[in-house]
């Protein structure tokens, strides 16, 4: 009945993956290994993406 209220954890997921790449992004003119941390943690929200999305 309340389906309309129900966030999609896909949505947020992929907010966060946007989030995390334009700071890697920034970051990798002035801390290049900062900007690979940042890189791995979207890389790991994407797999979740992924997950998610094949169980659909």
């Amino acid at each position: 009945m309340f389906s309309f209220l129900k966030r999609d954890p896909v949505k947020a997921l992929e907010k966060e993956y946007k989030k995390l790449m334009e700071e890697s992004y920034q970051l990798s003119t002035s801390d290049r290994s900062a900007s690979d941390e940042k890189r791995m943690e979207a890389e790991a929200i994407a797999a979740k993406i992924d997950a998610l999305r094949a169980n659909n």
